[in-house]
């Protein structure tokens, strides 16, 4: 049976592993099939700005543009 989750992103994409944290869940709910919803405040809205350059590190941009196309529900 499907299951509901509810991802809150609060801190900045590059900050800390939580960017990394949230793409890992909300990928691994999304390929069992479950609804994924994510809500962005504070910090957390610049993990979805276009254009980012990031060197070494996932992209928060372009991973949570995947997860979009998969079924993410994004809340800014």
């Amino acid at each position: 049976m499907p299951k509901s989750f509810t991802i809150f992103m609060g801190t900045s994409p590059y900050s800390t592993e939580n960017t990394d944290t949230a793409v890992g869940i909300a990928d691994a709910a999304l390929k069992k099939g479950h609804a994924v919803r994510l809500i962005a405040s504070g910090d957390g809205v610049y993990c979805f700005l276009k254009g980012q350059k990031a060197k070494g590190l996932t992209n928060s941009e372009e991973a949570f543009s995947a997860l979009i196309q998969k079924g993410l529900k994004v809340y800014l």
